[in-house]
């Protein structure tokens, strides 16, 4: 189970730090993910941290940060500068075999937090 927390509004150039927790899952293999879908739009990666390496969509470079805390079972998305494209439901997904920005790659998903920015 993934379980994200962390959206709510915030107005452009602001920031936001989106947190997602695994239960029930091996948290230390694989890669953990977020992913974000606006409203009319596809599913589109946003960063994905792995076990050694971190990649991010070209939108977000720069101004994203993902990173994991095996420990607590918990992979983050600090997100700074928002502007009002980043605006979208976010979600959390895993996988134990593959690492990056194809949505039907991936086992596991949260329910997704909302970012809005205004």
């Amino acid at each position: 189970q993934l379980v994200e927390s962390g959206g709510g509004s915030v107005q452009a150039g602001g920031s936001l730090t989106l947190s997602c927790v695994a239960s029930g899952y091996n948290f230390t293999r694989g890669c953990m993910s977020w992913f974000r879908q606006a409203p009319g739009k596809e599913r589109e990666g946003v960063a994905s941290a792995g076990e050694i390496s971190t990649y991010y969509a070209d939108s977000v470079k720069g101004r994203f940060t993902v990173s994991r805390d095996n420990a607590k079972n918990t992979v983050y998305l600090q997100m700074n500068s928002l502007k009002p494209e980043d605006a979208a439901m976010y979600y959390c997904a895993a996988s134990q075999a593959y690492c990056g920005c194809n949505v039907a790659a991936y086992n596991y998903w949260g329910q997704g937090t909302q970012v809005t920015v205004s």
